[in-house]
């Protein structure tokens, strides 16, 4: 079973598509109505040109109820397979229905998903939500048998499927099962691991609904004095003030808020350590970090030489530090200060229309092409653009095999916004081109590969941005956000992953991870991490309270590894033109097809080496002599 996951992305506050037929032709842009910040709409005030349009994949409640009942009968249909796959013929039919059901499946259980997302308080979509999830859990139970059944063959026998012409189609699959088969259990306890599936979805459910739904946070005063309510999509944009007292209160507000649950988000969090752990042990991993790793066929050396390579260049962000504390004009460098402008003359503010038009340019090099495809998506609904209440936070791209990507935004009128959304657009047309290019099992490619299509758009912007700069102020303004990428994409996720590692660590030698244990992992790693240069506050040390990526385990490394390789992809482009373009794109098609290293490898970058990491920290430390520069 092949079950979309959902692109959970980046971004500051915090942090799969069909073919088509032919490109439509671009549609003039629609009047962009801007949401003040101080306005929070209900969902049903949302425009409509604003919100995604999720028609495009059922389009009404009867429809999703219908293809819900075709699953659960395909799901009976599995069963008379059981027992009969040891040659070419059943075993060709049998992931024939596998690949239907699981397609169902992902269009049942994404749909379900987004409209929950729209607004997380409304119970018919909980329950909905609910339903598809038990539904994954079933089909799991139900396709549980095909993969310990075909590796009860004998290796010969195996040998011979994987060469057998009639299922060429399913190659791949069945290479993957060879090399999955050390940890492949037998018929009985890969139900029995099926069926504990509800169980494990505890941690992550759980956390989001505190996280989206119950937590409320203090009203904030802003530049003007107006009280204004502090949610997480506002939070960075307190932190982004001109004025300190309006940071430091968000700050303290948002920490406190979640110091109030420290208990029970630390059993939350252990909780969810302690699934993982049990599904590395059962299925027999050395550790949760190498369970997580096997399956892209990454090794383990990647993950701790990006943690070595990181502190090797420490220096870097703390270099960094001084020159922020030095910009800003202040005695001491808060936490609360790492968002706050470093030009006090200049801002940018920038309009959802204006946005798109922007990006819409700095992909240009990326060919027509490309292009068509970006503004098809601006035109035809795919991305939900602003915050409404109960509304999930953050920003990320979904979809299922069989409909265009969508994109989930909550965007504000300000750079961060603008560079949310040539990420998110990134993934989107990484999943078109994937889908249009490839059979459905190969289509979805890896979460290893994931950022490096978003990273790279966002490259192209800021190379865009600064081309076009004449105002040395506004040049300093994107070479601050520019060294602010680097901060919190690469420097600050590593981080975030040496934290997963040192917790995993422990609680596999059963050591304790209470909120005091947590906290103080957390608070040295930022004191290391930022250095001696700057105050880190005690507030900060609940901050891996509030990062959804955690539940998603080991996934936050792939943020800088992805970094790294879309730095380098950029650099070729811009230099050597139409043969880096051409290589990319095929990268974009590439799906799954190949593994990720090999497919980067193909491409032209080479993450088994050190030298993607080490090219993009030569790029922030280019960035700082340019900043230490326009300040004498």
């Amino acid at each position: 079973m092949k079950l979309i996951p959902l692109i959970a992305c980046l971004s500051l506050a915090a942090m799969t598509a069909a073919p088509v037929s032919a490109i439509q032709a671009a549609k003039p842009s629609k009047t962009d109505r801007r949401i003040p910040m101080n306005q929070v709409l209900k969902r049903s005030e949302v425009p409509a040109e604003n919100r995604w349009k999720l028609e495009d994949i059922f389009a009404d409640q009867k429809a999703w109820d219908s293809e819900y009942d075709q699953v659960k009968k395909l799901v009976k249909d599995i069963g008379k397979f059981e027992g009969k796959l040891n040659e070419a013929k059943p075993i060709k039919e049998c992931f024939a229905l596998e690949d239907e059901i699981s397609l169902h499946l992902e269009r049942l259980y994404v749909y379900a998903n987004m409209r929950h997302h729209e607004d997380m308080a409304e119970p018919t979509y909980q329950s909905l939500s609910d339903k598809a999830k038990k539904l994954n859990v079933e089909v799991g139970e139900a396709l549980s048998f095909i993969t310990p059944e075909i590796l009860s063959l004998s290796d010969e026998k195996l040998q011979a499927l994987v060469a057998n012409a009639e299922l060429a189609k399913y190659k791949k699959t069945l290479v993957d099962m060879l090399r999955q088969k050390p940890h492949i259990l037998s018929k009985q306890e890969e139900a029995l691991l099926a069926q504990v599936g509800n169980l494990s979805q505890a941690p992550e459910t759980i956390f989001g609904m505190l996280n989206n739904a119950d937590l409320k946070f203090p009203k904030v005063k802003n530049e003007n004095g107006e009280e204004i309510e502090l949610t997480q999509g506002r939070y960075i944009q307190f932190l982004e003030s001109r004025d300190r007292d309006v940071r430091k209160n968000a700050f303290e507000a948002m920490y406190g808020t979640y110091g109030k649950l420290r208990n029970t988000l630390a059993a939350t969090l252990s909780a969810n350590l302690t699934k993982n752990i049990f599904y590395s042990k059962a299925r027999k991993y050395p550790s949760a970090l190498e369970s997580s790793l096997y399956g892209d066929k990454i090794p383990v050396d990647v993950y701790n030489n990006l943690i070595s390579a990181i502190h090797e260049s420490l220096p870097l962000l703390h270099r960094y530090m001084e020159l922020r504390k030095k910009l800003l004009k202040v005695d001491e460098l808060h936490m609360y200060d790492l968002f706050a402008p470093l030009v006090d003359e200049f801002k940018m503010d920038i309009t959802y229309e204006e946005a798109k038009k922007t990006v819409l340019e700095s992909v240009k090099p990326l060919g027509e092409t490309y292009v068509n495809i970006l503004q098809q998506g601006f035109d035809n609904s795919w991305i939900d653009v602003y915050e409404n209440e109960g509304k999930r936070s953050g920003a990320y791209q979904w979809g299922a095999f069989g409909t265009h990507p969508f994109v989930l935004l909550n965007h504000k009128d300000n750079l961060n916004s603008m560079f949310t959304l040539t990420h998110e657009m990134g993934h989107a047309l990484h999943s078109y081109m994937s889908d249009t290019h490839q059979e459905y099992r190969t289509a979805q490619y890896t979460i290893f590969l994931a950022e490096v299509a978003s990273t790279l758009n966002e490259a192209l912007l800021m190379e865009y941005l600064l081309k076009h700069s004449t105002d040395p102020k506004q040049k300093m303004y994107l070479l601050t956000y520019y060294a602010d990428q680097f901060r919190t994409t690469v420097f600050r996720q590593t981080m975030f992953a040496e934290f997963e590692k040192i917790i995993y660590e422990k609680a596999e030698k059963g050591e304790s991870l209470t909120h005091q244990d947590l906290s103080k992992i957390y608070y040295d790693l930022n004191l290391q991490y930022h250095g001696t240069g700057m105050v880190v506050d005690k507030e900060i040390e609940m901050e891996w309270a509030r990062i959804p990526h955690f539940y998603t385990s080991f996934y936050v490394f792939k943020y800088a590894t992805g970094f790294s390789a879309a730095t380098s992809f950029a650099k070729q482009i811009l230099e050597e033109g139409e043969p880096a373009v051409d290589r990319y794109l095929g990268f974009l098609q590439s799906g799954s097809s190949d593994y990720s290293i090999e497919i980067l490898k193909r491409a032209g970058v080479d993450m088994s080496s050190p030298e993607p990491v080490r090219q993009a920290m030569s790029v922030f430390g280019s960035l700082i002599e340019q900043m230490e520069q326009l300040t004498k």
